[in-house]
């Protein structure tokens, strides 16, 4: 059985790469915060899609939550030596505001999120991965990790962490058959783009559109294979042109 782990899981991006590793004969642990319901819709629709999966309800900024649910889910499997191979390190908010009027804890919550969350999950996976000789790990960062947005900061400096993370962690795991890559959206149709000006927006894009969930997921889909086992600390951009 192949257990992949999704944080952010319940909605837009996160949606979208769970049900399209469900396709892949993944059983699908959809991690979400707080909302119960798109989170039992993506859990129908990866059980659709041919597998099963299950809900991890965890904060991933809040270190005890997320290690007593991880370790609650490896000690279930202790005796089958199952264990989470692939992890989608996609949970992330966005609190916009120009630096000058943006409030200390919009600063703390964005990169709590993005930065603790990626060592709170990663962390506690990476030692079954190096005794199973094989794991993949995905990091959902942005744009805006790469380019800057003004505006986004906070956004910004989290996801160009996340980057920074991502290359470093690749150089120690990849003798154990390990890849960490990320991924660098630009503007994706969800929810975290409401309140955008589309049509403005789709002027400074090349491809004259925004992008969807679906087509980050097949990238990371790609990711998971073994055919992908020389790609690691990368980040794959993947914006219609928008920066390159």
């Amino acid at each position: 059985m192949k257990y992949a782990l999704v944080t952010g899981g319940s909605r837009g991006i996160g949606r979208a790469v769970c049900v399209k590793l469900a396709s892949m004969g993944y059983n699908v642990l959809i991690n979400y915060a707080g909302n119960t319901v798109a989170a039992e819709e993506t859990l129908s629709l990866v059980r659709e899609a041919g597998t099963d999966g299950e809900l991890m309800r965890f904060d991933v900024s809040n270190a005890d939550e997320t290690r007593e649910a991880i370790e609650a889910w490896q000690n279930a499997h202790r005796d089958s030596d199952e264990y989470i191979e692939v992890l989608v390190n996609n949970a992330g908010i966005r609190k916009d505001n120009i630096l000058g009027l943006m409030p200390h804890e919009d600063w703390i919550s964005v990169l709590s999120v993005t930065l603790n969350g990626f060592y709170n999950v990663t962390q506690p996976l990476l030692m079954s991965m190096q005794y199973h000789k094989f794991g993949r790990i995905i990091n959902m960062a942005s744009v805006s990790g790469i380019m800057g947005m003004q505006g986004q900061t906070n956004y910004s400096a989290a996801k160009g962490g996340l980057i920074a993370a991502t290359k470093a962690l690749a150089k120690e795991v990849a003798r154990k058959n390990i890849t960490c890559n990320a991924i660098a959206p630009g503007f994706i149709k969800t929810d975290m783009v409401e309140g955008l000006d589309e049509a403005a927006l789709k002027k400074t894009i090349p491809a004259n559109r925004f992008g969807t969930p679906e087509e980050i997921a097949e990238c990371v889909a790609f990711l998971c294979t073994p055919q992908a086992g020389y790609i690691t600390g990368n980040v794959i951009s993947i914006n219609g042109g928008l920066y390159t």
